[in-house]
Formats: structure tokens, sequence, C-alpha cells
């Protein structure tokens, strides 16, 4: 293996969901969408909304959305949650999380590469 291989291989696993920590927080977060008593879309909304206020790593968001688009959320719709919570939680934070969804989808993007 060479130097700069291995972090790219870690970024793919991740990317692809194939480490045992990311298991276990995508079983958490499934659990939680069961008890929550809300329909998937409303569950992704919510929780999209809730990694810009907290201002979520690229990592959650790439988990957070491709799920989101799998319960039929579409673009138009994460778009319309950004914009109500704006001024809320301000245009700076809906900025970075503009930053760090392009970010995951990086990253999802170099893992299939590899």
């Amino acid at each position: 293996m060479t130097a700069g291989t291995a972090p790219q291989s870690t970024l793919s696993s991740v990317a692809h969901g194939d480490t045992p920590v990311l298991e276990q927080l995508l079983d958490m977060n499934l659990d939680s969408m069961e008890h929550s008593g809300l329909d998937a879309r409303t569950y992704f909304l919510v929780r999209l909304a809730a990694l810009v206020a907290m201002d979520g790593a690229p990592v959650s968001y790439l988990m957070n959305l491709g799920l989101a688009a799998d319960a039929g959320v579409t673009l138009e719709e994460a778009q319309g949650a950004l914009i109500a919570i704006s001024p809320l939680v301000g245009s700076a934070r809906v900025a970075s999380a503009a930053g760090k969804v392009l970010r995951a989808y990086g990253l999802a993007a170099a893992g299939e590469e590899i």
C-alpha cells in the first residue's frame, strides 16, 4: 500500500458505510425513526434541519441525505427545509451546510471511483 492510499481507503469505507461505527449509527438512527412516529420524509427533513443547526459533519449529511432520497425526499423539499430554517439558524449555517453537502457528495463520488 502506497502513502496516501490508507486515507483514501478509509474515506471510501466511510462513504459506503462499510465501517462498524457507521453501521451502529445507522441502526440507532433507524430505531429513532421508528420511535419518532413521523413518516420517513418528515423524519429526514427534520434531521436535515438539525444537521444544519448543529453544523454537522459532511459524512452526516452523506448518510442522511442518501437515506432521505431513498425515502422519497426531493431536492426541492430539502431546499425548502433550508429556506424555512434559515431565518432561525442564519445564512452562515445554511451556507456552511451547502458546502458540506457538496463535500459529502464529493466523498461519495471519490469512493465510487476507488
